[in-house]
């Protein structure tokens, strides 16, 4: 894979209508509304004109022949819902997702979890990043978070500021890896690509004092190679990470923590883990194998979850 170019070299590839760009094959490694730009098979990179509402999105594998831009199928999409229902595509053909978290500020109720879900259901490899290990207050949030998901996920817990930690990540990423970083604003996630891939210098804001919430320093998805090897999206921030098109049943298979209940040992197969007869999350919640909050967390989902189900079952009968 081709090494990220610096701001100033990316700045200077010309925007061209498609028609006047060669043919070729390659990979869109950052959207700006009406232009992408895209990085050829060989390792050229141009900047192509699109509609606004193309539906291309940083990951996609596009074909050029003769003017015209073509998606070419993708393998996976990842894509989540925000607090006002909206869907967003998080980017296309990854394989891992690394979902990052820190001390300050902390993750939100349920934040991880469904990060884990969507990932799961999209065919993605999710992964923990324990961000700002410097902090005093870290060696808490580990603690949890090992508690909650050592046992679903692997979790690296680092510091972007200090580089302690990074060569474990590096090495993952090094296995030819396409993936994105996920985390609501301020947790650090410029400042871990920056540790990872110095050259492209992104900006890295502060927390707000008053409100201990993270200001919003990546505004566009850019795809960034790292020099051990491996593909990472820089994504923007963003406070909630609602699940899209996640059955109830779904949620059920992929929900972290549940994974000695699965599969197939629910005495019915489409046990939802509740009240049911049989059910062996239940089993493992009442000896205390699968923590209370955890299952509580889980209802709390699925309640949501049910809920949006319901609500797509009203608007099909209506249409």
């Amino acid at each position: 894979m081709a090494k990220s170019s610096s701001k100033a070299a990316a700045a200077a590839q010309s925007k061209a209508p498609a028609e006047d760009l060669p043919n070729g094959e390659g990979v869109i490694i950052a959207h700006h509304g009406v232009t992408v730009e895209v990085r050829y098979t060989g390792g050229e990179r141009f900047m192509a004109r699109v509609k606004r509402r193309s539906g291309h999105v940083v990951g996609d594998a596009v074909q050029l022949r003769d003017g015209v831009l073509k998606r070419l199928p993708r393998r996976t999409e990842l894509r989540r819902r925000d607090a006002m229902g909206g869907v967003h595509l998080v980017g296309a053909n990854l394989d891992v997702l690394g979902i990052v978290v820190s001390p300050s500020p902390p993750p939100p109720a349920g934040f991880v979890d469904q990060a884990i879900v969507a990932a799961r259901s999209a065919g993605l490899e999710p992964f923990v990043v324990a961000n700002k290990c410097d902090l005093a207050t870290s060696a808490e949030l580990v603690t949890a978070l090992r508690a909650a998901y050592a046992d679903a996920v692997a979790i690296y817990p680092l510091s972007a500021a200090t580089g302690e930690g990074l060569d474990g990540l590096r090495a993952f990423f090094a296995a030819d890896h396409r993936g994105a970083f996920v985390g609501t604003t301020g947790v650090g996630k410029s400042s871990l690509l920056n540790a990872l891939c110095p050259e492209i210098d992104l900006q890295v804001g502060t927390l707000n004092d008053s409100t201990g919430k993270g200001r919003h320093t990546t505004t566009v998805s850019t795809l960034h190679c790292l020099d051990g090897g491996g593909e990472l999206i820089d994504t923007p921030g963003f406070n909630d990470f609602g699940l899209v098109d996640i059955s109830a049943q779904e949620l059920s298979l992929y929900f972290p923590g549940f994974e000695q209940g699965q599969p197939g040992n629910c005495r019915f197969r489409n046990c939802r883990h509740r009240t049911e007869p049989g059910c062996a999350v239940n089993a493992l919640v009442a000896q205390d194998r699968i923590p209370a909050a955890r299952y509580a967390t889980y209802l709390e989902i699925l309640n949501d979850v049910e809920a949006d189900e319901a609500q797509s079952r009203s608007r099909g009968r209506k249409s």
